[in-house]
């Protein structure tokens, strides 16, 4: 979301950085989780208040993934305690939060506890939060106390022509609606297969699991999530020895499973798991493997969830 006046806002003084850039000061890569952390959240509040802006958008939510690149460890719950539910319903692309929540969504990533998300007002303001403390806060009025504030912290605004993670800059991802004629062909798949499997692709790296018939595809529909990523896959194979015997030598896997009571849950995995999973899944009706790489993924459909006006806006690949 280009806008005229962005800053890079950190601690890091540019005194110290060498003629490439690079940082060769004392700061730590880390949040000291006290007075420079509030600092920042104090700086970003100085230019939402300067545009005018109350509320934020989530946009691109995710949660922690197989792979974790922040300085600090990812915790239970990806830092979202508090701020949502447990089933993290309200968090989701798309969603509109209050100024004080998207602030401590700042904080969640400042301290690399697992949630990332571009927080943004279309067209007016966006707070981004990258790598090693570097925050990054786009407005469309020019903000000049909003400067002064954040120098009085003791941070370092930065002018710039735009934020790295300006979503222009993401390759355009290929996608289908789930439009009318999704849901047609995904009842038609369910009829003709007597079950199939949709997997709900709610945040970034998280999903819910719906076994769908027929008869099924129309409440399941009314209660996803929105702007979810849908994929659908073949029905659950009954014969749940028969998919751990079958799980690659090496390598990882979803493994997908259906519980007694009928939820479906799923976990990756690889071959130092593979002792365990016979006691994990002893009750399970039904479960079935999916490679976790891109490559050998081959899901029935694909779609993403449009807003209530037809108009496809998240930007999940499908």
């Amino acid at each position: 979301m280009s806008l005229p006046h962005v800053f890079r806002i950190t601690k890091y003084d540019p005194a110290d950085r060498d003629e490439h850039g690079h940082y060769n000061g004392p700061e730590d890569i880390t949040s000291d989780h006290g007075a420079v952390e509030a600092a920042y959240l104090s700086a970003a509040d100085a230019f939402a208040r300067a545009t005018g802006v109350h509320r934020l958008t989530v946009r691109d939510p995710h949660v922690t993934g197989l792979v974790h690149f922040g300085a600090e460890a990812p915790i239970e719950g990806h830092g979202l305690a508090g701020l949502f539910p447990p089933d993290l319903t309200g968090y989701h692309d798309g969603a509109e939060v209050s100024l004080d929540t998207g602030l401590e969504l700042v904080r969640v990533m400042l301290r690399d506890n697992g949630a990332w998300c571009r927080l943004e007002v279309e067209g007016r303001f966006f707070v981004h939060v990258g790598y090693d403390q570097y925050m990054y806060v786009g407005s469309a009025e020019p903000c000049d106390e909003a400067v002064g504030r954040t120098e009085s912290l003791g941070l370092f605004p930065e002018r710039l022509d735009s934020s790295p993670y300006d979503p222009s800059y993401d390759v355009p991802a290929p996608q289908r609606p789930a439009d009318d004629a999704f849901w047609a062909e995904l009842t038609g798949l369910a009829a003709g297969r007597g079950a199939v499997v949709l997997e709900e692709g709610y945040v970034g790296n998280a999903s819910r699991w719906h076994r769908l018939t027929a008869a099924d595809v129309g409440a399941v529909r009314a209660r996803l999530t929105p702007r979810a990523r849908l994929l659908v896959w073949p029905d659950l194979d009954h014969d749940v020895a028969a998919v751990l015997r079958d799980l690659p030598e090496e390598g990882r896997s979803d493994l997908v499973w259906e519980h007694p009571d009928g939820r479906i849950t799923s976990c990756t995995v690889d071959e130092e798991d593979y002792p365990r999973l016979p006691a994990q899944l002893a009750g399970a009706r039904a479960a079935m493997a999916i490679s976790v790489y891109s490559h050998e993924r081959h899901p029935l459909l694909t779609a993403v969830l449009p807003d209530a006006d037809g108009v496809l806006r998240a930007r999940w690949e499908a």
